[in-house]
């Protein structure tokens, strides 16, 4: 599979910091991530139990749910996070060098309050770290009525680079963006991958319908990225790709 990510794609990359590949995942790939989608839903719920909290950090029960390294207790979500399909996307953004850096679900029930903010991806981490590359994937067909994600390209926010972002206390979200724009909305069909930049800004709609919008996120690095005080990794960073090989165990 070499000829998945076009020079198109690259150019696009470079100039505006994201590019679309559509229905890209086989069928067998998007069962196995849709098997994972409740799983972390009751995961978090549980946690939400045990805190005795209806909100922990930016999920909020029944409405909407960020929930992460589900491939470490659902082994078998390796198979796709280390497949020839993510290694030339890997190749192709970062370089012959990469580690799985995060991994998480994000899934939006019918509920008028889950639109999430303007932000960055790397805002969630902290300014020192070289920009890294998420893989945005439907798992259901994704459109502006079930809360779609909105990307500010380069060329129309200006940005390439970390910006600082302002804590919403209601939500719990990071914000780095009030302008007017609205954003290039990301509909797609489910399997279907939005590969963008981590300081590309984006937010992403509520869900009007009766229908969770489920999405799987896998985001890659060239770099071990250093938590904030410096004193281990900020995520995952599990090996994948050395001198361009795929080294990683699946």
């Amino acid at each position: 599979m070499n000829d998945l990510v076009t020079p198109e794609h690259l150019a696009q990359y470079r100039d505006e910091g994201y590019f679309v590949l559509e229905r890209v995942l086989t069928d067998e790939q998007l069962e196995l991530l849709r098997g994972g989608a409740q799983y972390s839903i009751d995961k978090l719920d549980a946690a939400m139990d045990a805190a005795g909290t209806d909100s922990i950090g930016i999920n909020h029960r029944g409405k909407r749910y960020f929930s992460s390294m589900i491939y470490q207790d659902r082994p078998e979500l390796r198979e796709f996070l280390f497949s020839d399909t993510m290694a030339e996307v890997c190749r192709a953004t970062l370089g012959e060098e990469a580690y799985l850096f995060w991994e998480q679900y994000v899934i939006k029930a019918g509920d008028p309050n889950t639109a999430f903010a303007w932000h960055q991806d790397s805002g969630y981490v902290h300014e020192d770290h070289e920009p890294y590359v998420t893989c945005w994937i439907a798992l259901d067909d994704v459109t502006e009525e079930n809360g779609s994600v909105y990307l500010l390209p380069y060329s129309r926010s200006g940005i390439k680079s970390y910006i600082k972002h302002i804590h919403d206390p209601e939500l719990n979200d990071r914000v780095c963006y009030f302008g007017s724009d609205p954003g290039v909305p990301m509909t797609a069909p489910a399997g279907s991958m939005v590969v963008f930049s981590s300081v590309v800004i984006h937010r992403s709609g509520p869900n009007l319908t009766d229908k969770n919008r489920r999405v799987y996120l896998a985001q890659y690095s060239k770099e071990i990225i250093p938590s904030k005080d410096g004193t281990g990794a900020h995520g995952s960073f599990d090996p994948f790709l050395k001198s361009g090989q795929n080294i990683a165990d699946r």
